[in-house]
Formats: structure tokens, sequence, C-alpha cells
């Protein structure tokens, strides 16, 4: 299934819906009060259920015989398809290539970090900040895993069990702070600094995602090209790896890392300015454009 979160006006509260087509998306809750089969509207909620699958496939199936809570996508506005997760988990230096390129020596375990949940937000939400706070503001293309099933001290080998699916993900990033202020949290955790989407893609329908292209492009240039076969740490790896410090819950975030290519390391440096368009794209998930825009208020 495809996973994201829609609201048909500005005042309503963002629902659950699958995408079966291009042009189509089922309203989750509705379509399944429809058959008695109760979906919760929250993504965390919702991911949290027991065989919440079955369930919304219960919903789809009803939807497609009865065209209850059938609704057209250009008619929906679209959120982070997880909008409000515990952790946003992050993974440094993953990429050999990419701590390479920063001189970094090529880390023995994984190097967590954290963002804080205010930074995530959806496909087509606008990246701004106060130019007067950072003048270094960084993209970076990557794959995320969602938490589906509470994991604390699992296995590798049983890790994947708690991976519900993947989005794209960019790892807003504002240098200046994060390298002046020796630690990163600052310079990662602006107020939208986590865009990610277009969907949930459950781990089902991802046939590999240790061996899918990933790539990011500004303004149509493409400047981050690799494969989530060069992960150092795989999925598996970092499931368990995280979960033997902290409980994973349902709709926790973990961004796996940068591929080479980010703006501050290019000659000459290339780093975000007010009115650029930012995609980033993986294969089977699909691509994640935001624009940015500086905020003067």
């Amino acid at each position: 299934m495809r996973l994201g979160q829609y609201t048909t006006t500005n005042t309503e509260q963002p629902w659950y819906g699958a995408r079966t087509d291009e042009q189509t998306v089922v309203n989750l809750a509705e379509a399944g009060a429809a058959t008695g089969v109760d979906l919760p509207r929250r993504s965390t909620e919702l991911l949290a259920g027991r065989e919440w699958q079955r369930k919304a496939e219960l919903a789809l199936e009803h939807a497609e015989e009865t065209g209850t809570g059938v609704y057209d996508l250009d008619g929906l506005d679209r959120h982070a398809p997880v909008g409000d997760p515990q952790k946003v988990v992050c993974v440094g230096l993953n990429y050999r290539d990419h701590a390479e390129e920063g001189d970094n020596p090529i880390p023995d375990e994984p190097v967590l970090f954290s963002k804080f949940p205010t930074t995530v937000t959806g496909p087509g939400s606008t990246i701004s900040w106060d130019p007067d706070l950072t003048e270094k503001v960084d993209y970076e293309a990557e794959l995320v895993a969602v938490i589906g099933k509470e994991a604390r001290r699992v296995d590798e080998d049983e890790a994947l069990e708690h991976v519900a699916g993947y989005v794209v993900g960019n790892d807003v990033s504002a240098r200046d702070l994060q390298h002046g202020d020796g630690q990163w949290v600052r310079g990662k955790s602006l107020d939208g600094f986590a865009p990610i989407g277009p969907e949930l893609v459950t781990a089902d329908e991802v046939s590999d995602p240790h061996d899918l292209e990933i790539w990011a492009e500004v303004n149509g240039e493409r400047l981050q090209e690799s494969t989530t076969a060069n992960l150092i740490f795989g999925i598996d790896e970092l499931v368990s790896f995280c979960s033997q410090a902290f409980t994973l819950k349902p709709g926790d975030l973990i961004f796996t890392g940068t591929p080479p290519g980010v703006g501050v390391y290019r000659e000459p440096p290339v780093l975000l300015e007010d009115g650029d368009e930012v995609t980033i794209g993986v294969d089977e998930l699909g691509e994640l454009t935001n624009t940015c825009s500086f905020d003067t208020q």
C-alpha cells in the first residue's frame, strides 16, 4: 500500500488514505467505518493498531465495490505521511563516500543524532528559515524507515519485522549552526527541516530497501546520485542498534544517512537559497519536492 495523510479543506483534520492509482485515494477511516472496521485517522495510531494492514485491505475492498471514501487526488492537500512521530532518529556518515568527502573517519558503528518532531513536514511544503540565523542551509537525500511494531532489544535477523515501510526524506541541515555548535541538534532541528513523503510505501511493496537508487536535485540539477546498496549499516542493523538503547515506537522515523554530493562539500559549495526547489527521489518510493523561502517575519 501507498499511504498518506490528506485533507479536503484547510480546517479539516488530516485523515489517513491509501492511493490506489495515480489519481485515486481512499479515506481508510471512512471506508472502514462503512464495513464495521475501526481504523484511526492518525498515522501513528493506525500503525500501532493490531492487524491494521488487513483491516485497511478490507476497507479498500469495500471502497472498490461501493465507492465509499473514494477521493480524487487533485482535490486533496497532502501532508506528511507520518505526522506525529515520537522520535526522529538520524544516522550520520552512513555512506562511505559521504564520510570521505567530509574527511571523516569511517564509523565502526552507527553514529546517531536526532531531529525534533517539529521538523517533520510533508510534500509540497515550504522549507523556510531566518537568513539572520543561518546562511548555510543544505539538502540531504535519505531513505527513511518507518517503525510499525514496537522494538526493544531486537536482534538483527528480526529487525525488519518491526518496519512498517519506507518514505523519502530530506535531512535539511543548517551547516553553520551544525558545525559551529559542536553538536548537531540545533542545526538539524529548525522547524520544517525534515520533509518526508510523498507516501509511506509498506515494506511488502519494496523489493529490497538495500538496493534502491537515491538522488537529489536542486532547481532541476542532479547533485546527489547513489544507491542504498552503499549503506554502511543496513536497515536491520540500524533498527537493532537503536533498539538496544531506546524503545522504538510505531511511527518513529529512522533517517538512514545521505550519499555524497551534499552542497557544503561541493566546489564551489551549493547551498539553498530563497526560491530554490529541492527534489529528493528514491526508486519505488517516488519523489519529494519542496520549495525554499526566507522567513523574515
